[in-house]
């Protein structure tokens, strides 16, 4: 017997390593919107973004303050863009670097990645879609409330 509320698709996500938990689930229905999907899919690759490079060893917290220092004070605009790329071949972003992966010099590409797509992302851009965009393209995506005590009204 088929149960019409059962989705006849589904995107599950569950992860558990060490500390770290994640389940991220979408039953997809006939009903259920293309950009209710890729919105769900953005979720799962923030999560997976910004844990991955914390996981491999690479202290993200330091590249985070270089790439603030690089973006600081520019506006968004693609020659300022310009301007913090440019900024990246400097021996303090290149010192940055290397202090977040010291324990394993073989990660330097990887810290690069992510120092370069933050930098992009505090100048107002971003390379990949993600929630806040979409959510702004489409006002009826919400995202969902975190867990917790609920306001008295």
């Amino acid at each position: 017997m088929i149960c019409l509320d059962e989705p006849n698709e589904f995107i599950d996500f569950m992860a558990k390593y060490k500390d770290w938990i994640s389940i991220k689930k979408l039953g997809i229905r006939d009903y259920t919107k293309p950009e209710d999907i890729v919105y769900h899919l953005a979720g799962i690759r923030g999560t997976l973004d910004g844990k991955m490079y914390k996981l491999i060893g690479i202290d993200t917290a330091a590249l985070d303050a270089a790439a603030d220092k690089l973006s600081k004070g520019l506006r968004k605009g693609y020659s300022s863009l310009s301007s913090a790329i440019s900024g990246l071949g400097s021996a303090e972003a290149k010192n940055a670097v290397e202090g977040s992966c010291a324990s394993n010099n073989a990660l330097r590409p990887l810290a690069e990645t992510y120092l370069l797509a933050k930098v992009i992302t505090n100048l107002g851009y971003d390379i990949c879609i993600n929630q806040l965009q979409l959510s702004k393209i489409f006002p009826d995506l919400k995202p969902p409330k975190a867990p917790g005590r609920k306001p008295k009204k």
